[in-house]
């Protein structure tokens, strides 16, 4: 069998276009998705990429979805932690629940995912993992201490993992996304949507595509020296140091 990816969020927005793209590189691509199934459906009928359905913030459907996936594909070699959520309000309105429902998605997820597939890939001396994290976990945003929390955690938990697996072949890079044209972006109300556009250097909003290229390039062999980093797809709209 060849190579085999896993994407979590795999068949909407920036995971579709990482899906897609790792597919065009020759990987059999298992697309993960939570909920919406027409969506998924229709993903898996336009490109014959593998759709499976679990919750990355359960640990144990990660572990018996992985299973399911190598029984299917085979070995995994490259994992995208791309799955996220938003659950936006001001701290002193927040629940509990709306804390808790990301810090599990976004970031309890980077354990659930990568805890079963970590130990395969030291034995085999070769793996590829790479976190979707965001702009706002490097600079924080208003109404985000939940989201920018775990995305601030998602670059900690990527620096730490690839101190301890750089020995054996694996890196573990992080890439953080500005504003990208998604239907989440799209749904900001038309005034707010030009002043964000506004802010970025550049001038536009950035693509998946443009994103999807990033990890395509981490995922190659010939990225074998790359390592702990954290790359930002901004538009130079933040700037941050390491």
């Amino acid at each position: 069998m060849g190579r085999v990816a896993i994407v979590t969020g795999g068949t909407r927005g920036i995971g579709a276009c990482i899906s897609s793209a790792l597919h065009k590189e020759g990987y059999a691509v298992a697309a993960v998705y939570a909920g919406n199934d027409e969506t998924a459906k229709a993903f898996n009928k336009e490109t014959g990429i593998r759709v499976y359905k679990w919750n990355v913030g359960d640990p144990e459907a990660c572990a018996e979805g992985i299973c399911e996936v190598e029984a299917d594909l085979g070995p995994v070699c490259t994992l995208v932690n791309n799955a996220g959520i938003t659950r936006d309000s001001m701290l002193h309105k927040m629940s509990y629940q709306q804390w808790s429902e990301v810090l599990r998605v976004n970031l309890d997820s980077m354990f659930n995912m990568t805890r079963p597939l970590i130990e395969p890939m030291r034995e085999r001396n070769f793996g590829r993992i790479i976190n979707i994290s965001s702009i706002n976990g490097q600079k924080g945003q208003m109404g985000q201490a939940n989201y920018s929390a775990a995305k601030a955690g998602v670059i900690g938990f990527t620096k730490a993992l690839a101190q301890e697996t750089a020995r054996k072949g694996i890196t573990v890079n992080c890439i953080c996304p500005g504003y990208i044209d998604t239907e989440m972006v799209a749904a900001v109300p038309p005034k707010v949507l030009e002043n964000i556009v506004a802010s970025i250097p550049v001038g536009r909003l950035g693509t998946g595509h443009e994103v999807a290229e990033m990890v395509c390039f981490l995922a190659r062999e010939s990225a074998a020296f790359t390592t702990g980093a954290v790359i930002a797809v901004n538009g130079g709209q933040y700037i941050a140091n390491g």
